[in-house]
């Protein structure tokens, strides 16, 4: 009796020690996770820091048709809404990461237990919720076994209070929006267009498959990296069987879908790579100065990199691709052709300078380089950075064929980028100044300098309308009035001339009368130079300062009616653009509004406008530019003929043609002293756009007017680039002619002015005669 007395008291203490060990460890667990939620165990997120949490959001740079141009970032990140995300790739996502994620409230308690009880091997038990939570508000870089306990404690509090927080869609959004994809992919629609290059809306159900299998392990389970390629489809087939097994997908579909080859579209999206790199850098310009002048309402500074924004543009994305591809296509043919005229050259690519002005230009160079300026900030002295820039190193070079890599020495390198073509090209409406489209140059990633704003080139030929419109609209000249095609002087102290000025006619082609449309199709100095001394410099001057042209550094002298200043692209097609208007000057603008994340406007585009010409002046100053495309330098936009084509100019240096454009144009080539610069300015009633084609020193240039006119350098690009636009038929660029004014008191018509153009006079008659110092 005794005996079971006291094992029935054993027994008791069994089951009372049993239920005392439980009960502390379940209050043990309680209060580790209350210890968690006050903090004790480190920082806890608050509410306020749950409703909004922290990330770095990129800024996107959006064109006026709705596409992404680009983005500012340090994490390449662009959140979307749930309903930006298609059903397969949630179906996808809750299939594999979290089977009863619309059942459990941010932790799942049967997965925990399994895995629990068989360490892991069947499986983990983290949540989507909790993953979130562990991408949003924990540290993961913590090592240690305590660590890792609190960190997962960390997560489970964590985890039950974002289901408490937010909707189960609303987490799956944050979720996919938070995830790092590895090569700048951070977040769904980020991956979603550099790994397929489409909207996430637009991922097919193996797509999906493939970037949810990635929330593994982005390096192991990496689409694009061949060594894990295997890994990926092995995965991405895992993620089909899942959904099947969750009864989004039938057996069938998942057995043909698990057959497909991965169909990876890889675009990395870096800040030189992509669409209008040159425009996106100006854009980055332009937010540097707008978040110094407007902080936010507490005082702080907006971030281009961290908060968000959005920015909206004027450019158009389906033109800007069409500049793009025309500078391309013609800047590639031409430099071969560049290239094989400077095989005999000893002194390649410069023309015409003595060796020690080519070692000035390429250590100018050097001390205008990003290596030789980090190197002086470093404090090493500049002969041992000279030292450096003669010693051979590993380097990678632009080629219209694809990067070279060699060794090479960054001095050599120098010259080797001196002996390409560059371009600057722009496009705007003149009715309203949108920019819709910005060529900078012919690769931002190694020709940083930019040219249509920053760079300022000798406009030659183009200037010459301003001289005209300045008559036009002073001495109510008319296209029709006539002037003797002879040598003229301007004598020594009248207009600034030091010396007698006598301006010579390319190819000293005198004789007879001619007419203004005449002389400015044939791009006449002699007739220019006698308009000029009829209106004198500083009426020009005058004119061109209220088109919007920087005249800051151009003299009041007779020479700039041959184009002797240095004028931007930018300023160059503005002030066009006037005439196109009108009369009235609309200045340029390329950003619309500005908004932040939450898609409050934060900026908005204020037009400024100012009358600048009579709207009769202006058509009439068009007229003379029509008779540049019809019968002068500018004339081969508009023949479908053979005229020329066998020649050798036409099969190595005019890309693209016949261009067969049959409507009005109002345009102008211009040429420099020695074909340094090469110009095209063209109009259509709602759209101007202005070329520019030359070396990045005056001296790397063709030997002859032949190749280096800007009807061969510049006209090109145009004239493909209208060809695009016209054959789109969707952008509603005008083949209308210019609207006549009602009231048209100056006489345009001209009786035979025109008889020795149409019949094939004046193509390639244009330059400037004059002396400049380089």
């Amino acid at each position: 009796m005794g005996e079971n007395t006291s094992s029935k008291t054993s027994f008791k203490k069994y089951i009372l020690g049993f239920w005392i060990l439980f009960l502390s460890g379940v209050l043990g667990i309680a209060l580790i996770f209350l210890l968690a939620s006050w903090g004790a165990l480190g920082t806890m997120p608050t509410f306020e820091e749950l409703e909004n949490p922290e990330t770095n959001l990129a800024t996107e740079v959006i064109s006026i048709d709705g596409e992404t141009l680009g983005k500012y970032f340090k994490e390449n990140r662009t959140p979307i809404n749930y309903e930006d995300l298609p059903d397969h790739l949630v179906n996808a996502l809750v299939s594999t990461e979290d089977e009863r994620f619309y059942s459990h409230s941010g932790i799942d308690a049967r997965g925990t237990l399994r895995a629990a009880i068989y360490l892991g091997s069947k499986g983990g038990a983290s949540t989507i919720t909790q993953q979130l939570s562990k991408l949003l508000f924990t540290d993961p870089n913590k090592s240690g076994t305590f660590n890792r306990i609190i960190q997962k404690v960390k997560e489970w509090v964590i985890a039950v209070r974002l289901e408490e927080q937010y909707a189960k869609n609303e987490i799956i959004t944050m979720y996919l929006n938070k995830f790092d994809f590895l090569y700048q992919a951070v977040g769904i629609r980020s991956a979603s267009r550099i790994y397929f290059s489409k909207e996430p809306i637009e991922l097919t159900i193996e797509e999906s498959a493939t970037l949810v299998a990635m929330l593994k392990n982005p390096i192991l389970y990496n689409p694009v990296k061949d060594q894990f390629k295997k890994n990926s489809i092995e995965r991405r087939n895992q993620v089909l069987k899942q959904m099947e097994k969750n009864g989004f997908l039938t057996t069938i579909v998942k057995d043909s879908l698990q057959k497909l080859p991965l169909g990876t579209y890889f675009s990395p999206e870096q800040h030189d790579d992509g669409i209008a790199t040159y425009f996106r850098a100006y854009v980055q310009e332009f937010m540097k100065d707008w978040i110094d002048d407007n902080p936010k309402p507490d005082g702080s500074s907006y971030s281009m990199y961290r908060d968000g924004l959005k920015i909206y543009t004027t450019l158009d994305f389906k033109m800007q691709g069409y500049a793009e591809t025309a500078v391309e296509k013609h800047l590639k043919n031409l430099q071969k052709e560049f290239d094989t005229q400077n095989k005999n050259n000893k002194t390649a690519p410069f023309r015409s300078i003595s060796s020690s002005e080519i070692e000035s230009i390429l250590n100018k160079g050097i001390k205008n380089s990003d290596r030789y300026k980090t190197m002086r900030r470093k404090g090493i002295d500049k002969d041992s950075i000279i030292a450096a820039f003669n010693r051979k190193r590993e380097m990678r070079l632009f080629s219209w064929e694809g990067p070279i890599d060699t060794l090479m020495t960054p001095k050599d390198s120098i010259r080797y980028y001196k002996s390409f073509l560059n371009t600057g090209m722009m496009s705007m409406t003149p009715q309203t100044g949108e920019i819709k489209a910005w060529v900078g140059g012919v690769n931002y990633k190694f020709f940083k300098y930019e040219h249509v704003k920053q760079a300022k080139r000798q406009v030659g030929s183009t200037f010459k309308p301003f001289v005209y419109a300045t008559a036009i609209d002073q001495l109510h000249l008319s296209p029709c009035d006539e002037f003797p095609n002879t040598p003229y002087t301007i004598p020594k102290g009248r207009h600034g001339v030091t010396e007698d000025w006598t301006p010579d006619n390319v190819g000293a082609d005198y004789g007879g009368m001619k007419t203004l449309k005449q002389a400015l199709a044939e791009s006449i100095n002699t007739i220019t130079a006698r308009v000029i001394n009829k209106t004198g410099p500083e009426s020009v001057i005058n004119l061109i300062d209220k088109l919007g042209i920087d005249t800051s550094n151009i003299l009041p002298v007779a020479a700039i009616a041959l184009g002797t200043p240095d004028i931007s692209v930018y300023d160059m097609v503005s002030a066009y653009s006037t005439f196109a208007n009108k009369g009235v000057y609309v200045k340029p603008y390329a950003i619309q509004r500005i908004e932040d994340k939450n898609g409050t406007i934060l900026y908005q585009h204020q037009p400024q406008s100012r009358d600048v010409l009579s709207e009769e002046s202006a058509f009439v100053t068009i007229k003379l530019l029509e008779g540049v495309t019809r019968f002068g330098s500018g004339r081969r936009l508009r023949t479908n003929s053979d005229y020329a084509k066998g020649t050798e100019l036409y099969k190595r240096a005019v890309t693209g043609y016949p261009y067969a454009l049959e409507n009005d144009i109002a345009g102008k080539t211009g040429t420099t002293q020695n074909q340094s610069d090469g110009w095209f300015i063209g109009m259509v009633p709602n759209l101007a756009t202005g070329v520019w084609v030359g070396g990045e020193d005056r001296s790397v240039r063709f030997p002859t007017i032949t190749y280096g006119q800007g009807a061969t350098l510049a006209l090109p690009i145009w004239g493909m680039y209208m060809t695009d636009i016209y054959n789109n038929g969707t952008l509603n660029i005008s083949k209308d002619k210019f609207e006549r004014p009602d009231n048209l008191n100056i006489q345009i018509d001209c009786d035979n002015a025109t008889d020795e153009l149409e019949n094939g006079e004046g193509e390639n008659k244009e330059t400037t005669e004059f002396e400049i110092d380089f």
